[in-house]
């Protein structure tokens, strides 16, 4: 793993500066190594890189209160976060799974591009840098597994036809660079799974026997369904964690985790014997 230097060594600010010594400090160290100003530095481009992913986190109150708490961990895809410390893990064939009654608070944003961040905080062409030229962009609208497991599609672009690769781990938004023009991901939502990030998360419905007796439902992911054990007495809304089967990472190995939400089914009607049943189960309890 490459270590990354501190956010606030790279801006030079404490960790108590106020929002404005932040984009005082940015603003300073922008202008010095934006590369149509700083020519002589052969590093200016990647220090300019570098102070604006600083700033990306430190100017948002979430990303900044993340980043105080875990370091630049919070932000490269390891799913040790979440809330989930101390809940029970169980295996079903290679594949962790772990209960917890509270749900991930977690949703980072993949980092801007540093340019387009320059022109949004300075203004267009400010103090009379040369503009990038604008490339042509076109919108590509894929399927959610697509782009979970990758695709390949096709644009035509001054009357020739180009295949373009799309990477598994795209998101909604996603834009995709080549030399004469650029690509925008635009990904149609999932009728069961729902995607943070890298994480996934589905509402699965167990019946209330299930749920109190304990016992085995099959789940779905999207490698396909997934039989977990249920324990006895587990309450509504419980979360349970599958490690490493959400969306693959886009820039490196490994993936995010699957999030279930157990929803206890109560019938809508009982037998009259099932009614006496639950009466005597109720004097028990």
């Amino acid at each position: 793993m490459t270590t990354k230097r501190d956010y606030y060594e790279i801006l030079g600010i404490s960790k108590s500066a106020t929002t404005d010594e932040i984009k005082k400090a940015y603003r300073k160290l922008a202008m010095k190594y934006h590369p149509d100003v700083n020519k002589d530095d052969n590093d200016a481009a990647a220090k300019f890189k570098e102070v604006s992913e600083a700033y990306q986190v430190l100017s948002d109150a979430k990303k900044k209160q993340q980043y105080d708490q875990f370091g630049h961990a919070a932000f490269e895809g390891a799913s040790g976060f979440g809330g989930f410390q101390g809940g029970q893990s169980y295996r079903s064939g290679p594949f962790t799974y772990t209960y917890s009654s509270s749900n991930s608070g977690f949703n980072f944003d993949d980092f801007g591009d540093p340019f387009d961040l320059f022109e949004q905080f300075f203004g267009g062409g400010f103090g009379g840098f040369r503009s990038r030229p604008q490339k042509p962009r076109y919108s590509i609208r894929i399927e959610f597994m697509e782009a979970i497991r990758g695709v390949e599609k096709k644009i035509v672009h001054q009357g020739k036809e180009h295949s373009i690769k799309v990477p598994a781990g795209v998101d909604n938004g996603t834009r995709i660079r080549f030399n004469d023009f650029d690509i925008t991901i635009d990904v149609r939502p999932h009728d069961q799974f729902k995607r943070e990030n890298y994480d996934l998360f589905i509402d699965h419905q167990i019946p209330f026997t299930l749920a109190a007796l304990g016992g085995e439902t099959a789940v779905p992911t999207i490698d396909g369904d997934l039989t977990i054990k249920i324990r006895q007495g587990t309450q509504p809304n419980t979360m349970v964690r599958l490690r490493e089967k959400g969306v693959p990472y886009l820039r490196s190995k490994g993936r995010g985790d699957q999030y279930i939400r157990l929803v206890i089914e109560v019938p809508k009607s009982l037998t009259r014997e099932q009614k006496r049943l639950l009466q005597q189960l109720d004097e028990t309890l």
